[in-house]
Formats: C-alpha cells, structure tokens, sequence
C-alpha cells in the first residue's frame, strides 16, 4: 500500500482560462493537452516533474461552493492500489468510491487521493481514464524554473493534527518526519510532518490551537469551509531567479518589513546571496542542521484568499522554515512598536 509519488495535483476553478493563463504566463509551466467531459473540461500542464489539472465546469460547483477555488485531488502512485483502497476504508473517515474506473479515497476537507499503480515517470504520463487531446507545440513563454513539487501544506481543524497523521501512517504507509508546536504572543499552532517511505511525498500538516488565537490558520479555516491545502510548495534550484520572472510575470508575493532582514542579519551564516540580494527579491532565509532554506510566499490569486503557492530552494536544509515564521512574527511586532 506504500505510496511511491504523487501524479498530479487537481485544481478546482469557476475560471479556468484565468487559472490557466496564471500558470502559464505568471509561473512557466506548459498547456500540454486538455480534456472535456460531459460535465466539465480540464487543462493538463506541466514543468519539471510537477504536473497540474486545471477543472471548471458545472460536476464540481459543490466543490467550489463549499470551498471556492482550490485543489480537490492529489493523486498519487502506490505500490498496492487494491491494498491502500482497503486501508482507507478501515480507517473509516469517509467512503472509498470507483470514479472513471481509478479508486478514490478520501484525505482531508473535500480533498480525495486518486491511486495510480506505480510508474516510472508519473509527471509524465497524463491522469488515466480521461480523454486526452494534445494541445499546439508552443514552447514555454518564459524559463523554466521549478522541478519538482517540495511539499503539500495542509492546514486542519485545531485538535486532529494526530489523527490526520495516523490516517497516512495506516492508509498509506507514510510515516512522522517531524513535529513542532509554535507559539507567536497569543497565537499558537502545531504541525505535523508526514512522508511516505520514497520520501517523494511530503505532507506538512499545520493546525491552530484550539486554545489559543489560530490567527491566520483560523481564517483559512473559515474561508475554505474546513480543512484543505494552504499551499503547493515548488522546489526551484535558484529562488532569486525564480522569483525575479515569476514578479514579472504577474505573482505577487508577500514581503517581509525590513526590521525581518535587519533580524536576519543576526542569525545568517552566509552563503549563495548576502543579505542585500535576499532583502532585494524579499527572499526569507532559513537554517538548520543539515543547511540553509530560502522561500517565499505567493499571495493568492483566488476570490477566497485560500490556496497559494511558496517558492523555495533547499541548500542541503530539510526543514520547513519554522524559524522564519518566528522571526517574521518578531519583525512586525518591531515595526509596530516602532511605530508607537
């Protein structure tokens, strides 16, 4: 039942020429080929090894009314289809169904896991049980930076971090990477790890308090009508790059008060950029004891202020910047009593 990698990522969107168009012209992928069913029309795209479902259409408006725009399925290989199918349905948290032939399980919110038996190139081969039809060979509008989906952060109901993880542990043989409980003033929120055993699937699941303010985890909450993904993470190998074409592009990302980089400077031990050319891109900085980590934040495009996407690089780090949301929390509490 062990999960080898995930397929593709499904987005749910009431436009999908705007979603599309994001993708493409703001963050470089490729219009590979689309699909139409009798009740709604999908665009598959690519760019490294991540691979992206775009769907509109009148079969998913509970989904979007519910939810508004955001990801419905992360579909993933597994070793034993059959297996992992039978796991999740003794977990007991929702019902295994058959949709175009692939088995469909539950995972958090209204988001499912297609399973795909395993094969060599998953990005590569588009989702099964669809007709696909090839779009015009038209080359990518800009370069091509990111290569590989990093991570899924998952935001859940405070209280139930645990059960979400022992779901992955005993549906899908993922196991615990780390855990960490972060206390901000009065906010506070818990985060859980999860990666299956290929260690090419990476779930961080983050939840608020339920005794103290959950801050912005509260608000997606209540946005997205319960659990889903806050955010798709996209490994790049030079994030000031990266950032400078996705800005110009159209992303726009979120940025740090100066008093973060003035911080920073304290706890920086050098490295591919100085503090002037992270300050510049409004590039966050991390470390820990394997390296350094560098990310940043998009905010989102969507009506519902929900899912949005993180740009990061990894210099030998395998953390998940949780020193930065410290710092950055230190860094406005600075300019705010700065400002009287």
């Amino acid at each position: 039942m062990a999960v080898q990698d995930i397929s593709y990522v499904e987005l749910f969107t009431r436009d999908k020429i705007s979603a599309v168009d994001y993708f493409v012209t703001a963050m470089g992928f490729t219009r590979v080929a689309d699909s139409v069913e009798v009740d709604r029309s999908s665009v598959l795209l690519r760019q490294g090894d991540v691979q992206l479902v775009v769907t509109s259409g009148r079969g998913i408006w509970k989904f979007l009314d519910d939810h508004g725009d955001g990801i419905a399925d992360i579909a993933m290989t597994c070793d034993d289809v059959a297996q992992a199918g039978a796991a999740a349905d003794a977990a007991g948290v929702g019902p295994v169904e058959t949709v175009r032939g692939n088995t469909v399980v539950p995972g958090f919110g209204g988001v499912t896991h297609t399973l795909h038996p395993p094969v060599s190139a998953p990005a590569a081969v588009a989702p099964p049980c669809r007709t696909w039809v090839a779009g015009p060979d038209v080359p990518p509008q800009g370069e091509e930076h990111i290569k590989l989906l990093d991570h899924v952060a998952v935001c859940v109901e405070g209280g139930r971090l645990g059960d979400y993880a022992d779901y992955y542990r005993d549906a899908f043989g993922f196991s615990r990477y780390s855990a960490e409980y972060v206390a901000l003033g009065g906010q506070a929120m818990d985060s859980i790890v999860v990666r299956s055993a290929s260690e090419r699937v990476t779930f961080t699941l983050v939840a608020p308090d339920p005794g103290k303010d959950g801050g912005q985890l509260d608000a997606f909450l209540e946005r997205n009508g319960g659990p889903g993904v806050q955010h798709l993470a996209f490994l790049v190998p030079d994030i000031i790059e990266a950032v400078r074409d996705c800005r110009d592009g159209g992303v726009e990302f979120l940025t740090a008060p100066d008093s973060y980089y003035d911080l920073l400077a304290e706890r920086y031990d050098g490295g591919r950029f100085t503090i002037a050319d992270l300050k510049a891109a409004q590039v966050l900085a991390d470390h820990d004891e394997w390296g350094q980590l560098l990310q940043l934040f998009s905010r989102s495009p969507y009506e519902r202020n929900t899912l949005f996407f993180e740009l990061i690089q990894r210099l030998g780090s395998r953390g998940f910047g949780s020193a930065n949301i410290r710092a950055l929390y230190e860094a406005v509490q600075r300019d705010r009593l700065s400002a009287g």
